[in-house]
């Protein structure tokens, strides 16, 4: 069975690029969670969690079993500069007598002790698919519990099967609704921010507020990266919110404009372009002619200073093949920029949450050719590395060993990196690991063994789609 057979037979799925610009793309969005279906898209509780997770004080309690416990902040690799409560997992952990006669006594016994051993400033309660099937009332309860103890015990409506990992995000925004404006703001500049969509994975918070800092702006707080219960309560009195995560935060800065008059951008902090982009929209919407000076002399600086170490990897990078499937269509935009600033073709794009809008804007971007997937699994994006001889995939975690097995070289851009990306020095960091992975000599033995077995690999390959068709129908 050829690739073009097989990709064709999925489509609304994957799309070649049309020839003629804006023509209607044609994929599937927005498609639910499944539970045991060859999809890569995570659950509702899964994009809750990425959300709030990073809030540093806050206590997480899993109203559910085990199981979904173990989904906790080493998911994504956010740092804190202070406390680290939000380290520790806490679970109800709901066994088979719990489900038949309800877990609400249990979900209020448990916020009782975690008050009395913590002491937190606040507590997000997830729902997970269990609760959502008995009905537990976790509402009234966690209702109960702010009153009793004084402290907000915030529910998150988030069982797993109620549609995909955006709804998550919404799920999130929501819960986080409950903390905002609860505060009077800490005032230290005339001029304000917020950061929303930016969860400080690896410190990328700790390189992009000094920039604005430098510009006389006070940043108030970055969402959820590295914040605590404290700051969210009082960033409605911000000037203007920069919204570098648009799939997770978007819906929660049009609410913001709506209830505070709070304008917002959005923006990206990765890539010396898109960077630059961002110091300037936020300079010109103050109307200061100081601060305006102020970051055009942090971009000629910051770009001098790093051209040079990306002048030298370019070199050994051009004209490589990039793939490149992300769980937000901000992330991957701004990820074609990056790889154009290293002379590097992209060749496959596709994203998790995307919508149709974003594909329309991604077709925009990249060369005729290039394929955009939405919804893939493991199998299409195997078949696309080889298809599309790619030299490189950007992914997250699960799509490693896909390329690995491909002898194809790989980059964490999601939640598992411990190196920043963001920032100047963060894109040197970046350029550094592409070229490191790229060029690493193990490639050439990796590629040999590939190619030794591409015959029974071609028939495995065969046989698994046809089970991955079957099971689809069956679905």
């Amino acid at each position: 069975m050829s690739v073009v057979n097989t990709l064709n037979e999925r489509l609304p799925y994957i799309a070649q690029k049309q020839v003629k610009k804006g023509t209607s793309v044609p994929l599937a969005c927005d498609n639910n969670s499944i539970a045991g279906a060859m999809s890569q898209r995570a659950c509702v509780y899964s994009g809750a969690r990425v959300v709030l997770n990073p809030v540093i004080d806050a206590v997480h309690l899993v109203h559910g079993p085990i199981g979904c416990a173990s989904y906790t902040w080493d998911i994504r690799g956010a740092l804190s500069s202070g406390v680290e409560t939000f380290r520790t997992s806490f679970t109800t952990d709901m066994k088979e007598l719990d489900v038949v006669f309800g877990g609400e006594k249990k979900l209020t016994n448990a916020i009782d002790e975690i008050i009395e051993l913590y002491n937190p400033p606040v507590i997000f309660v997830y729902s997970t698919c269990i609760v959502g099937i008995i009905g537990d009332d976790m509402q009234a309860v966690c209702k109960a519990a702010t009153m009793k103890h004084g402290i907000p015990v915030i529910p998150v409506q988030s069982e797993g099967f109620r549609g995909n990992k955006k709804d998550g995000y919404k799920a999130a925004c929501n819960a986080l609704k409950h903390l905002i404006g609860t505060k009077t703001p800490e005032i230290t500049s005339e001029y304000r921010i917020n950061l929303l969509g930016d969860f400080n994975v690896a410190g990328d918070v700790w390189l992009i507020k000094p920039l604005f800092e430098r510009m006389g702006i006070q940043v108030m707080v970055s969402m959820t990266g590295d914040s605590t219960a404290r700051a969210i309560s009082q960033v409605h009195g911000a000037h203007l919110n920069l919204v570098q995560c648009s799939g997770s935060m978007t819906y929660l800065a049009k609410w913001m404009q709506e209830q505070y008059g709070i304008p917002f951008f959005k923006i990206s902090f990765f890539g010396m372009e898109d960077l630059s982009i961002a110091l300037r929209q936020t300079a010109e919407f103050f109307g200061s002619e100081e601060m305006k000076q102020i970051a055009e002399d942090i971009i000629a600086e910051e770009n001098a200073r790093i051209m040079p170490e990306i002048s030298r990897i370019r070199e050994r990078l051009s004209g490589k093949k990039a793939a490149i499937y992300m769980g937000g269509a901000a992330k991957a935009l701004s990820l074609i920029k990056g790889f154009r600033e290293l002379g590097m073709e992209v060749v496959i794009i596709g994203t998790q949450t995307g919508k149709r809008a974003d594909y329309e804007q991604i077709s925009y971007s990249v060369k005729d050719g290039t394929v955009i997937v939405d919804d893939a699994n493991p199998l299409e994006l195997a078949e696309l590395l080889v298809k599309k001889e790619a030299d490189l995939m950007v992914a997250g975690v699960k799509e490693r060993f896909i390329a690995y097995k491909l002898g194809v070289a790989f980059c964490d851009f999601n939640h598992d990196r411990s190196v920043e990306f963001e920032g100047y020095d963060g894109f040197v960091n970046f350029a550094r690991e592409i070229d490191a992975s790229i060029n690493s000599p193990v490639w050439k033995a990796v590629k040999q063994k590939v190619k030794e077995d591409n015959s029974s690999h071609d028939t495995v390959m065969m046989e698994q789609v046809q089970i991955c068709r079957e099971l689809e129908v069956l679905v």
